[in-house]
């Protein structure tokens, strides 16, 4: 792959990474109780914990929600990323890396 190639390539890379940056995804647990947002960069931008759904006596509960949320964001930040990635993985193969 030549350097003009190599630059396409990188530029095509950065440009993902913006668009990742940019994409928020959003998921709960526990029926809305906890909502996580994070970003195609696995960057958590907010958690939200409806007083309303949370018991407050029994804060393990909402412990796990949060833990759950947060794991369901992460995959699905995960899944996305790689699925934006799947074109390039052949291009990148050939730069060596």
């Amino acid at each position: 792959m030549g350097k003009i190639d190599q630059a396409k390539m990188l530029m095509k890379v950065k440009k993902m990474q913006k668009e990742l940056q940019k994409q928020v995804i959003t998921v709960s647990a526990g029926d809305d109780a906890v909502i996580v947002e994070i970003t195609g960069e696995q960057k958590i931008k907010k958690i939200h914990i409806d007083p309303k759904q949370v018991d407050l006596d029994d804060i393990t509960v909402t412990e796990r929600y949060v833990e759950e949320a947060v794991k369901k964001a992460i995959s699905e930040s995960q899944r996305i990323a790689a699925e934006k990635m799947q074109p390039m993985m052949g291009m990148l193969g050939n730069l060596g890396l």
